[in-house]
């Protein structure tokens, strides 16, 4: 029996491994065996037990070149701790905001980390986008919260060196920089402590002291830091054929959706390590730190057999090292339970799968499968280097498995497959990323257990493989994907998910009811395909030896049944809705449209609108999103089928609008539901098309960094204003303009924002027409905003501009950048910093009545 602390310690070993090993798994196929380089770096870094942890706030916050040179370089284990996902970024590449964002960011993450060498770990806390000062920051996420899951991170990952990113004064700019350089610090100080947060010391974690911490100093001037020890970035690695800023210039340009693209980088690269805590250091950040196999009492053996095995390594015949690595891993057994013993066994499995050309992989004959259905699986086993194996069995996570090889030899290149049908429970989760399984609150995601706070993504089925190597048992764990041949693109992998039978989808996910007129609402019901369960995969090569067969493998050609069920929108008691329910009755993988019509309360009002459908005795109300990029795997998530119902009191003077389009833009869709019609301007409408057709043109986020065109239209189109036109353009950045002619008088603009969403707004001008018609604008239209009031505000303007709205964040003084207007012969401009891009698409009534003033150029009813 056990003891408390052997179970502490196995627990431990677990977690250690756990928390940070989902990065392999979210990668876009198979494993594949490493080329012999780099298994000989693999065997170097077997034989190093070291370990470093960087901690910064956001997705692209890390230095990846420091992250592969520890993890390459130094062969060190070498985690990132991102304290946010991103979600409250911008999106270059698509209309992803929010939550979505997030797992875009998560999975950029996870996809540089797969390049650089390194771990991924998160904490709950929510980007809520730009924060001035790490005071707001802790009040949004909770400080103590925060603190709590980066103490997790340290004790779960056990780092001997701890490196922030930014400093403690505020240089780092952003409040969330400057909180995750404070956390970074205070954790370091408590995960030693078994009096702070003891819960976690009970779940089996044990407390852990880093032995430094560092901040990797940097300067906007460039100078030189104090007390700073050199740490060489550019050095070459023969192993990999790059150096170590050329791994980081491709890892970071996985952060594609913040245009994050980087030229790599060759030579000398040197950045220093400012000492803030811990053991003093004179030239090396691990100076003093025992990172060989001594560290793990009886560990010199397993670190002697290791030693053994890179020195007689040979490129040419790689499977020679497998006795040594294998011998290794059986004298693991022998070593107490600590962490280090767990994550060298997952590293001596990805040697000894590299060693031996060991493919394994587990194919659902279908894309995805829902509760209570059965789905078929094929298994491929094939060793292709060394002495033969044999697959000793496989576990599936559900059935029996029925049907899969057992005790099957693995001959030298020659394939062992079989198939089994495996049933799916009734009551399985549906594939889901764990941090948006629940709401979340103001500053933090829910998660379901407290471990999973500070884990990366990890919703994969999974596969367990035994293999016996040199009389070893060996387990693998491999992730259940579908696999589909494109004519053009070749293979295409994507991960298997569980999904409902039904999802919904709203044709808006806000509903704007801009009078008191009654409006059509659709909801689409899609029913699943039915998973295939008609044997599997083609075999890979026509000799593969079925080690065994079972029902799996043969065919039943069975019709689906149809999926009977009602739709229904659910709304607050004052608004009504017709007809109550509507029935369907749909064929896997069809889908229809359902009309409801939505009458709104007397009064304006927001509300939660959800839609729900029952079936089999069950409801369902989860929409289903798919993103797919080229850098990423293909992702699929199941947000709530809900949308938010506007019932607002607008009046409209303008009805055509002319709109280019930003990145990631869903301003049009909304105006369009205000009443407006809005065409979509391509740059030859710009630069020759009809503008006259129009009542005023709105330039989207970003447009003047992203649309080149505008270059050569903006001349055209201030002289359409000039002729009557109203011309209103959205925020840009200060950098990277395509023109600076921005507006028909000159104006910079500068990096003013108030963050914010509920500061003060003072009306400047409150008797300007763009305030008075056609909605009168007062303090009640800024209530309700999301996630900030407005950014990158001009910082100066010709005295010909009208600023109309005054904000501050707290304690600051007031910025009056916000709102510019100028009559311009005829017409009207203006330019605003305001975020309406998020304020729309939110549904923010007072927002919506804002922008029809803006577009209608401060004409209509008083």
């Amino acid at each position: 029996m056990k003891t408390r602390s052997a179970r502490v310690g196995a627990l431990l070993a677990v977690a250690f491994v756990a928390a940070t090993g989902a990065a392999s798994a979210a990668s876009l196929g198979p494993e594949r065996p490493a080329p012999a380089g780099e298994l000989l770096l693999k065997l170097k870094k077997l034989r190093t037990l070291g370990s470093v942890l960087y901690v910064a706030a956001h997705p692209d916050d890390e230095n990846t070149a420091m992250i592969a040179a520890f993890a390459e370089g130094r062969v060190m284990r070498t985690a990132y701790l991102s304290v946010t996902r991103g979600d409250g970024g911008q999106n270059l590449i698509g209309s992803e905001l929010g939550p979505a964002l997030g797992l875009v960011r998560t999975h950029e993450l996870l996809s540089a980390r797969r390049i650089d060498g390194g771990e991924q770990m998160f904490t709950r806390a929510i980007d809520f986008g730009y924060s001035k000062t790490p005071e707001e920051t802790f009040r949004v996420w909770g400080r103590e919260e925060v603190l709590r899951d980066v103490v997790r991170a340290v004790r779960t990952f056990r780092p001997d060196v701890v490196i922030a990113r930014f400093p403690e004064t505020g240089d780092g700019g952003h409040g969330h920089h400057t909180a995750s350089a404070i956390l970074a610090r205070e954790a370091f100080l408590a995960a030693g402590d078994p009096k702070r947060f003891p819960e976690q010391i009970e779940e089996g974690l044990a407390p852990w002291k880093p032995r430094r911490l560092f901040w990797n100093a940097w300067r906007r001037d460039g100078k030189p830091i104090e007390n700073a020890i050199p740490f060489e970035l550019g050095d070459y690695n023969p192993l990999l054929g790059r150096s170590y800023t050329e791994t980081a210039a491709e890892s970071r340009s996985q952060h594609k959706s913040q245009g994050f693209g980087s030229s790599e980088r060759r030579g000398r690269l040197t950045n220093g390590l400012v000492l803030l805590e811990g053991e003093a250091v004179k030239a090396d950040p691990f100076e003093g730190i025992d990172v060989t196999w001594a560290r793990i009492r009886g560990g010199e053996r397993v670190g002697a057999l290791l030693s053994e095995a890179e020195r007689a390594f040979d490129p040419r015949d790689p499977a020679a090292v497998l006795p040594k690595l294998i011998a290794a891993h059986s004298a693991l057994r022998d070593l107490p339970n600590d962490p280090w013993v767990e994550v060298k066994r997952r590293e001596l499995l990805e040697a000894i799968r590299s060693a031996s050309g060991l493919w394994l992989e587990a194919m659902a004959a279908s894309p995805s499968a829902t509760p209570g259905s059965t789905f078929s699986l094929t298994v491929t086993a094939l060793v292709r280097a060394g002495a033969p194996a044999t697959l000793v069995g496989v576990e599936v996570p559900w059935g029996t498995g029925a049907g899969l090889p057992s005790g099957a030899e693995l001959k030298l290149n020659e394939p062992v497959q079989g198939s089994t049908s495996v049933p799916v429970p009734a009551d399985a989760e549906v594939t889901q990323p764990h941090w948006l399984k629940s709401l979340p609150g103001k500053g933090l995601y829910a998660v379901p257990q407290p471990r999973d706070a500070i884990r990366p993504d990890g919703a994969a089925l999974r596969v367990r493989f035994a293999v016996a190597m040199g009389g070893e048992r060996l387990d693998f764990e491999v992730p259940v994907l579908f696999r589909r041949t494109d004519p053009v693109k070749g293979e295409e992998i994507r991960p298997f998910v569980v999904e409902p039978p039904v999802t919904l989808e709203l044709e808006e996910d806000v509903v704007v009811l801009p009078d008191d007129r009654p409006r059509s609402v659709k909801v689409t019901v899609r029913a699943a395909e039915a998973p295939t369960t008609r044997g599997g995969p083609p075999p890979l090569t026509p000799a593969i030896v079925a080690a065994a067969t079972g029902e799996g493998t043969k065919d039943a050609a069975v019709a689906p049944a149809k999926i009977d069920g009602a739709v229904r929108l659910g709304l607050p008691r004052d608004w009504r809705v017709e007809p109550a329910v509507r029935s369907f009755s749909l064929a896997p993988g069809s889908a229809e449209t359902f009309e409801f019509t939505v009458h709104p309360p007397d009064r304006p009002g927001v509300a939660k609108l959800t839609a729900e459908a029952s079936t089999g005795g069950k409801s369902w109300s989860l929409a289903r999103r798919r993103i797919e990029y080229p850098h990423l795997p293909p992702l699929t998530f199941f947000p709530r089928a809900e949308a938010r119902a506007v019932h607002v009191d607008l009046a409209r003077n303008a009805s055509r609008i002319g709109y280019v389009s930003g990145p990631g833009d869903e301003v049009p869709g909304v105006l369009r539901q205000m009443g407006f019609a809005v065409t979509l301007l391509s740059a030859d409408d710009l630069l020759r098309g009809d503008l006259a057709r129009f009542d005023s043109v709105v330039l989207g986020i970003r447009a003047a960094n992203t649309r080149a065109e505008l270059k050569d239209a903006m001349p055209r189109l201030f002289s359409w204003v000039e002729a009557g036109g109203t011309l209103v353009l959205q925020y840009n950045t200060s950098f990277e303009q395509v023109t600076d002619q921005l507006g028909p008088f000159p104006l910079k603009l500068g990096r003013d924002r108030v963050t914010v969403e509920e500061a003060p707004v003072t009306l400047l001008a409150p008797e300007h027409p763009l305030l008075l018609r056609p909605n009168r604008i007062g303090p009640a239209d800024f209530e309700g905003w999301v996630q900030e009031r407005g950014l990158y505000f001009p910082a100066t303007w010709d005295e010909r501009y009208t600023p109309l709205l005054g904000m501050a964040d707290p304690g600051e003084k007031e910025t009056k950048g916000s709102l510019l207007v100028a009559k311009y012969g005829k017409g009207t401009y203006v330019y605003t910093g305001l975020s309406f891009f998020r304020q729309l698409p939110a549904g923010v009534p007072g927002a919506m009545r804002l922008f029809a003033n803006l577009v209608s150029g401060g004409n209509g009813r008083d």
